[in-house]
């Protein structure tokens, strides 16, 4: 079993910054790919960033290219994700994952965090 936290989320402006954090628990953190999702209001939750086991490879779902960058901290059990230039469409519940092999599919995620929510403003 692995738990996870997410914490960071808030109410931001259109162009403004946010990082949210997850710190993990329990199973052995750096044998878990890493990733974040979101759900918007009305929305299918959707894939947005991952990170491999040790870090070196990342994936974005192309709107956050650019934007958000997902890095990890296997010494502290905690992943990160930098949001930057944040825009209206980025308001979502945003839920942070645990998998065995890297994946942007959410059914390839075993574990999951609460959500912590983020609203822009415009």
């Amino acid at each position: 079993q692995v738990q996870l936290v997410e914490s960071g989320g808030g109410l931001v402006q259109a162009g403004d910054s946010l990082r949210l954090s997850c710190e993990a628990s329990g199973r052995s953190f750096s044998n878990y790919v890493m990733g974040w999702f979101r759900q918007g209001p009305g929305k299918e939750r959707e894939f947005v960033a991952s990170i491999s086991w040790s870090g070196s490879r990342t994936y974005y779902t192309g709107s956050v290219k650019g934007r958000f960058t997902i890095s990890r901290d296997n010494a502290k059990n905690t992943v990160t994700l930098q949001m930057n230039s944040l825009k209206p469409e980025d308001t979502a519940v945003y839920y942070c994952a645990a998998a065995e092999r890297l994946s942007t599919d959410r059914g390839s995620y075993d574990y999951w965090g609460q959500g912590t929510q983020v609203t822009v403003s415009s």
